[in-house]
């Protein structure tokens, strides 16, 4: 190349560039604000101080994990104070998306309801809470009444004082409490 011919180029790259040169000056127009008004009086009539220092806590000890994870065995006997076998009144709840789930215990009462109630829980698709257990065997044995259903040892008293029960056994839908 020439130097005729890069003198050419530079020019022409000047003159490309000479009516950008000329909008630098103006002001920007503004397409849309939405911004409204500035929201800085707000915040200092909250009058904010900026924190003290804190002393400096002493760490949160992390509890040890066991070595062996715990089995089912080590969370029995489970014992339910506010819940007890008995007569329960049916009535209506809104729970919407509710798996169905059954409240039971290790008493004849229960075992009787589970042997009746099997295959309806089966085909609901329900899940057991078992509230009142002292044994491994008691829970296996519950659990042989109905096969295909899941059975869990846990405390029900927060969940009586939540649905206001006092008894059991009781199947708990999206849309009822029924013995």
């Amino acid at each position: 190349m020439t130097t005729s011919h890069l003198a050419l180029r530079g020019l022409l790259v000047l003159l490309a560039g000479l009516p950008l040169a000329s909008l630098a000056g103006e002001p920007l127009i503004v397409v849309e604000d939405r911004g409204g008004a500035s929201a800085l009086p707000y915040y200092e009539a909250l009058n904010l101080q900026p924190r003290a220092k804190a002393p400096a806590r002493p760490p949160i000890p992390t509890p040890q994990v066991p070595a062996t994870p715990a089995d089912e065995a080590a969370m029995l006997p489970v014992r339910s104070a506010k819940l007890t076998p008995g007569t329960v009144a049916r009535r209506v709840i809104e729970a919407p998306g509710l798996r169905p789930f059954v409240v039971v215990g290790d008493d004849e009462a229960s075992r009787a309801w589970l042997r009746r109630q099997a295959a309806a829980l089966r085909e609901r698709g329900a899940v057991g809470l078992v509230v009142n257990v002292e044994t491994v065997q008691g829970l296996a044995g519950l659990r042989a009444l109905v096969p295909g259903v899941p059975l869990a040892p846990v405390s029900g008293d927060d969940l009586a004082e939540r649905l206001g029960l006092r008894h059991y056994p009781v199947l708990i839908t999206a849309t009822g409490i029924e013995q």
